[in-house]
């Protein structure tokens, strides 16, 4: 078990740590707001290994981000060091024609504590803080509501739209899995034209009120509802924001 002092520092985590509710919370959220998604080492064709100390060096020694399987798997190395009892889930999205794409395509946790708890670090632009893992029950966080459903053991994470409609983010099984099982999505999303992971360049995290994201070029804030964009006139301009923004050095 490694040192999660470091590992807390990095995300500037401060008070207690028991495992409990709370801490997975604060937990949750801190690491949202200082660890972005991005997928930048596939760009500079640098290859990610499925390896827990891999991710846990990326993070935590070198001040990255990335994707889901380093984030969601440096996150649950963290909540296990702390005593928290965690297991790895295969997410699967879906497609434009509405079938299930592959397992292992997404990577989240499930953390027990009293009830089960869903946990995700490593999807980008969704629920800052843990959702209760209970088909049906609407939960709403910093002014979103998600809500898990279930058909035929099968969940769904959902989103309320502006609109009221609801859309779906990925579905899951609570069937634990092991990283190694994850190894074939991970390089395939390095290297598939499919993949959109081989066909943007993104870093993104969230803020206290709403996000920043880096889509190749181009810049976006959201604050609330207000989304202001602008594009960068050149990689030096680029690089700069990646150090500004998500304190990122390539």
């Amino acid at each position: 078990m490694f040192d999660s002092n470091p590992y807390l520092a990095r995300i500037g985590f401060a008070g207690p740590s028991h495992p409990n509710l709370d801490t997975v919370r604060r937990l949750h959220l801190a690491h949202l707001r200082t660890v972005p998604f991005e997928n930048l080492d596939i760009w500079s064709k640098r290859t990610i290994v499925c390896e827990e100390q891999r991710f846990l060096h990326k993070i935590v020694d070198c001040g990255r981000g990335g994707f889901c399987y380093e984030l969601n798997g440096a996150f649950a190395a963290l909540l296990r060091a702390l005593g928290f009892r965690v297991s790895l889930l295969s997410g699967r999205f879906r497609r434009a024609d509405g079938s299930s794409g592959p397992e292992f395509d997404h990577m989240a946790l499930l953390v027990d504590l009293e009830e089960p708890w869903l946990v995700d670090v490593g999807f980008g632009d969704s629920f800052l803080e843990p959702l209760r893992l209970k088909a049906g029950l609407e939960q709403e966080q910093h002014s979103r509501r998600f809500r898990i459903t279930e058909a035929e053991g099968v969940m769904t994470v959902e989103r309320q739209e502006a609109h009221g409609e609801w859309k779906a983010q990925y579905q899951f099984a609570l069937v634990p899995r092991q990283l190694a099982e994850f190894a074939g999505m991970c390089h395939h999303h390095q290297t598939s034209p499919d993949s959109h992971f081989t066909r943007q360049r993104i870093c993104t995290l969230a803020t206290p009120d709403g996000r920043i994201t880096l889509s190749d070029l181009k810049l976006i804030r959201t604050t609330g509802p207000v989304r202001e964009e602008r594009t960068l006139k050149d990689e030096g301009e680029w690089r700069a924001a990646l150090r500004q923004y998500f304190g990122v050095k390539l």
